[in-house]
């Protein structure tokens, strides 16, 4: 039976022992082998069966396999079926089937020990269908199954009763009927998965399933996020009638799923933070030790890192931290809000670590009793600075004030380009050159011509003015392209000859003077 083993069915059966599931093959299968030769005890016997049983569901046993599965007892029946206890739920299930399909398939294990991985936000409250496999019935592609569950008066009690009605929102229950698919694993707490191509109805009602998540890469199948499904507004809200779920689901060669009803209490980010809060601050030790840790100066290598410094602000809101905790699998130092971490989990459970973005789940969360310390005694700066010996000292940051200061009248004068009468030039200042880009030069070893600032190096007198203002008096500019004018007299205007222009149309008497 495990030399037809495949991949698949090797490393459930490694993973079932306990044993390595990684590797070729060849080494699967040598593993598997060796587990044989060891003498397994007769779980690991069964699974083997089991496995075989789905590997082959209607090859027909010979002879020698039928001596080898039948026990002691009466003949024809299975040895592993005489030590299992009878099952009301598997009975139910075989029941709902035809009697054809009952005789030709082979029984597949009802309850496998399959466990579902705990929802922080979820109390369970009682188990209402445990983990049961999703059997393949025939041999077509689409698969169905049949489900019951009823509620007793007390769960039925705690329903009701649990009643959430807020003003312009929905009624809802806090204590809800929850359904979940997983992989039909027994090797860790499996999470939540859908079947492909997924149907459910619950007491004839279909029933909505979260909406496909956008495919990573072009061509890849779309898949439901891992969460569970709330079926208490379909559900039965009574202890005389039944509930009934019957799912439909496209069959994989190789895979099995898991489907488990339980009945649980929704719970909230304040609630889960109240939860933390009570588990305790950790000791400010552990985190020095940390930074001792960090900062010891290796050896081997040539950069040693004397300091280490630290943001009291939240990477995820921006905001100055209020419970700093972090993951302990984590490895860094930096914090985040708590608060803000479960807000944004219940909208959107990813539980992953905006630092290192690893992940962080809530039962590894703890609060940082260093850096609550550190943030009652440090009110005034958001960043912080470790030393080697486990020491801290704020980084407040260098704020220059801008110095505000008039210009100076010679400097505002000799940054105008044109010329700000009534200024002279301070005494101890040199004589200033202007140069001159304008100008074209046919050889470009010749440095460009220098003039003298006609206003640096002659001193006009001019009246006082108020201090950093300028004189609205016109100068030549220093740096016109055509040479220096002379000055210009007042009688200069009125030796100029000025033609007479005859007006083209007649005016009135009174203007023509």
């Amino acid at each position: 039976m495990v030399m037809s083993f495949r991949v698949s069915e090797l490393q459930v059966l490694l993973g079932f022992a306990g044993w390595n599931r990684s590797g070729r093959k060849q080494e699967l299968l040598s593993q598997a082998l060796q587990l044989l030769r060891l003498g397994c005890d007769a779980a690991v016997h069964m699974k083997i069966k089991e496995l075989y049983r789905r590997r082959f569901p209607r090859k027909l046993l010979a002879p020698p396999d039928l001596a080898m599965l039948h026990g002691p007892g009466t003949p024809g029946t299975p040895r592993d079926a005489c030590h299992l206890p009878y099952d009301h739920g598997a009975a139910i299930t075989a029941s709902l089937l035809p009697a054809g399909k009952r005789e030709a398939e082979a029984p597949l294990p009802v309850h496998p020990d399959v466990t579902m991985r705990s929802l922080p936000f979820y109390d369970v409250y009682d188990e209402l269908i445990r983990p049961t496999t999703l059997a393949s019935t025939n041999s077509q592609r689409f698969e169905e199954a049949h489900f019951t569950f009823a509620l007793s008066p007390q769960q039925v009690q705690q329903i009701l009763t649990s009643r959430d009605i807020l003003p312009g929102a929905k009624c809802d229950y806090t204590v809800q009927v929850q359904l979940r698919f997983c992989l039909c694993e027994t090797s860790c707490p499996q999470e939540d998965y859908f079947p492909p191509n997924l149907f459910v109805k619950v007491n004839g009602k279909l029933c909505p399933l979260p909406g496909f998540l956008p495919p990573t890469k072009n061509g890849a199948e779309p898949k439901r996020p891992s969460r569970p499904i709330n079926i208490t507004a379909l559900a039965r809200l009574s202890a005389t009638v039944p509930n009934t779920i019957v799912v439909n689901w496209s069959s994989e060669f190789g895979r099995n799923y898991s489907l488990s009803v339980y009945l649980v209490k929704q719970l909230t980010s304040v609630t889960l933070l109240q939860k933390l809060r009570a588990k305790g601050i950790r000791n400010p030790d552990h985190s020095r030790a940390l930074i001792k840790e960090k900062l010891t100066a290796d050896p081997d290598s040539e950069i040693a890192t004397t300091s280490l410094r630290v943001s009291l602000m939240c990477p995820l809101g921006k905001m100055r931290l209020a419970v700093p905790c972090r993951a302990a699998t984590c490895s860094h130092l930096q914090c985040f809000d708590a608060a803000l971490y479960l807000q944004m989990n219940e909208k959107k459970p990813t539980w992953t670590c905006p630092v290192c973005d690893q992940r962080a789940p809530y039962d590894t969360l703890i609060i940082d009793g260093l850096f609550m310390e550190i943030l009652n005694s440090c009110t005034d700066c958001d960043e912080i600075q470790f030393m080697e010996d486990g020491s801290w000292c704020p980084m407040k940051p260098k704020k220059e004030k801008p110095e505000l200061r008039q210009a100076p009248a010679f400097e505002a004068a000799s940054l105008c380009p044109v010329g700000c009468a009534g200024r002279n030039p301070p005494e101890g200042r040199g004589r200033v050159e202007v140069i001159d880009l304008t100008l074209d030069s046919s050889d470009e070893e010749e440095p460009p011509a220098k003039r003298p600032c006609p206003m640096a190096s002659t001193a006009l007198p001019a009246a006082p003015g108020p201090k950093g203002a300028l004189s609205l008096d016109h100068q030549p500019s220093s740096v016109l392209r055509s040479p220096p004018m002379a000055a210009l007299g007042g009688d200069y205007l009125s030796s100029l000859p000025v033609p007479e222009y005859p007006p083209s149309y007649p005016l009135p008497s009174e203007l023509q003077g």
